[in-house]
């Protein structure tokens, strides 16, 4: 899935998959979900650490994959809200999602399970020698009282 989000040269900064160690040392162990359809994963999401600092423990960066061929049935936004779910409950108060403006699915799935879009990081990237732009969206968690 992650190879597919790749392809579309609007999911990711990435050009090659990484190799397991690296993947996975990336993500935090914890809040990591698959979908998985007749046995076989279709998407998945998971968060990565926004920093490293003590002070920031409490926010991460959302990522969410979804096969190609299961667009649109729904998988992204049950992950996504399961997601949300188990990030609160390991006591993780905001939520962001940096999203290449031409990904309108993922900007649309992100809105509407409560992130709002706090601004565009202008040339914030390169990729395949072009610049790209990123939308920074953020869901605050209302168990916190920061919402």
């Amino acid at each position: 899935m992650y190879k597919f989000g790749i392809d579309t040269g609007i999911a990711s900064f990435e050009t090659e998959v990484p190799d397991w160690p690296h993947w996975d040392q990336k993500y935090l162990d914890t809040c990591r979900l698959v979908a998985v359809y007749s046995g076989i994963p279709v998407g998945f999401a998971v968060l990565s650490p926004y920093s490293k600092r003590a002070v920031y423990k409490g926010v991460a960066e959302v990522s969410v994959y979804i096969d190609p061929t299961f667009w649109n049935r729904g998988i992204g936004r049950s992950l996504l809200e399961k997601l949300i779910t188990e990030s609160e409950s390991a006591g993780v108060w905001t939520l962001q999602a940096n999203i290449f403006p031409q990904n309108e699915n993922s900007l649309k799935l992100h809105q509407k399970c409560g992130f709002r879009e706090v601004g565009i990081r202008e040339r914030i990237g390169k990729r395949d020698g072009k610049w790209f732009d990123n939308v920074l969206l953020e869901r605050r968690s209302k168990n916190t009282g920061i919402a």
